[in-house]
């Protein structure tokens, strides 16, 4: 396979210590002490491809003791909604003292409670340095590369926090340019959400048309010459379109064709999803509970975590990131982490005009219950999913222990823990109900 494209200037000044990522009940199932892909380094140049059957079968030597943590790691059927437990912080990176000699950093101190009940996993205070540099780079590109939003809105940008949010996601980027790979993404993902959909201007009327067009962004029109041009001129004509592209033009550069691939495919499926709550919107329908789940694993976060190796400085193969076992973890954890926005954006939502639907107000709806009964049922459904991703990332552990595959698992489980935490932090954007 190719060496990974190089990213350009690194940023100056003092040099940022990498952060280790938080232990986790996966990542103690992907974690083996000869695992040289655990560390965060500048991406490899990658072995070549030894073949499904080979990769199927796994190694024989090195990580078969994961196998047997994996099994041992799924949630006993006996406890499926446990009350909140506290995992170990990570261990302090080995650059910065023995291990001996210095204790684990605390989890997160800063603002926010937690919503009472939901499983979760704590996660240690992102790196101020990496955050105060991710803030200053992205704000840079919003305002001059891209002309993302106007005056009035730069406090709402600033309040999103998404320097703090990539950094607890990505804590294993090798350096600040990866981490900005994601950070472009997500604003532009959300710009596109904001004006398109939702809070500025969005309107479910005419949708399908505007994010067929920002999707070319992402995924070119192959056309003739004579219309070639007018496409060109398209992708800069709005501030999504813009966001889009920029940040694009920056993955592909840094992605291999196969991860730059499988994210367009991943897009494909949220455009999707925001096509079908727009199509509800319209028609004033509220769906079942099980129906806005299935949208709901489309309108999801899934884009955010499966680039984890891209923003790590890697590559899981495509035939590794295929398999079914695979797919149904990662599609479990992008579904555990965007009930957890319905949960912290409840309140938010409520206060919006017209009906907004989240899982809280479907359950109510269809299934007849109280406000409360309804929000608690939907913290109930989110611990389901979070105890099914861990035992479909163990199965994908056991079934494949390739150092490669369990460095994924840990960096998609580290992604659902940072969303988490992004979201109990940003009291800026929410609050929780008074239900308890």
């Amino acid at each position: 396979m190719p060496a990974p494209r190089p990213l350009g200037p690194t940023v100056t000044g003092p040099a940022v210590p990498a952060q280790q990522p938080p232990t986790h009940s996966i990542q103690a199932a992907v974690s083996t002490p000869t695992d040289p892909a655990a560390s965060p380094a500048p991406a490899p140049a990658r072995a070549a491809d030894p073949g499904p059957r080979r990769l199927l079968g796994g190694p024989t030597g090195l990580g078969t003791s994961s196998l047997s943590l994996a099994r041992a790691l799924k949630p006993p059927a006996s406890a499926p909604h446990p009350a909140v437990t506290p995992h170990p912080a990570a261990p302090p990176h080995p650059a910065s003292a023995p291990e001996s000699e210095q204790a684990p950093p605390a989890p997160s101190s800063a603002e926010g409670p937690v919503v009472p009940g939901l499983y979760h996993h704590p996660v240690p205070e992102p790196d101020p340095g990496r955050v105060e540099e991710v803030s200053r780079r992205i704000k840079r590109w919003a305002e001059d590369e891209v002309q993302l939003y106007p005056e009035e809105w730069e406090g709402q940008f600033d309040g999103f926090s998404v320097g703090r949010y990539m950094v607890a996601c990505h804590p294993d980027a090798p350096d600040i340019d990866h981490l900005m790979l994601a950070t472009r993404l997500m604003v532009a993902e959300n710009a596109l959400d904001d004006c398109y959909c939702e809070d500025h201007g969005g309107s479910p009327v005419g949708l399908g048309g505007r994010i067929l067009l920002a999707h070319t962004t992402l995924d070119h029109l192959h056309t003739t010459p004579e219309y070639a041009p007018a496409w060109e001129e398209s992708l800069g004509s709005d501030a999504p379109r813009r966001a889009y592209r920029s940040a694009m033009d920056y993955f592909v550069r840094a992605a291999t064709p196969s991860q730059a691939d499988r994210y367009r495919h991943d897009m494909a499926r949220l455009h999707m999803g925001y096509l079908a709550e727009a199509a509800w919107a319209q028609t004033e329908y509220v769906p079942e509970v099980w129906e806005y789940l299935a949208m709901r694993q489309f309108n999801n976060f899934r884009p955010c975590p499966t680039i984890t190796d891209t923003v790590g400085g890697y590559e899981l193969p495509a035939d590794l990131h295929a398999l079914p076992t695979m797919q149904r973890a990662i599609a479990l954890a992008g579904n555990a982490a965007t009930i957890v926005n319905d949960l912290y954006s409840y309140t938010k939502e409520l206060d919006s005009p017209g009906l907004h639907l989240n899982l809280p107000v479907v359950i109510a709806k269809r299934e007849q219950l109280s406000e409360r009964e309804a929000y608690l049922k939907a913290v109930e459904v989110h611990n389901q999913l979070m105890h099914a991703f861990e035992a479909a990332a163990a199965d994908v552990a056991a079934e494949c222990p390739l150092p490669g595959v369990l460095r994924f698992l840990k960096g998609v489980a580290t992604w659902v823990d940072g969303n988490h935490d992004w979201h109990r932090t940003n009291t800026y954007r929410y609050s929780l109900p008074d239900f308890w």
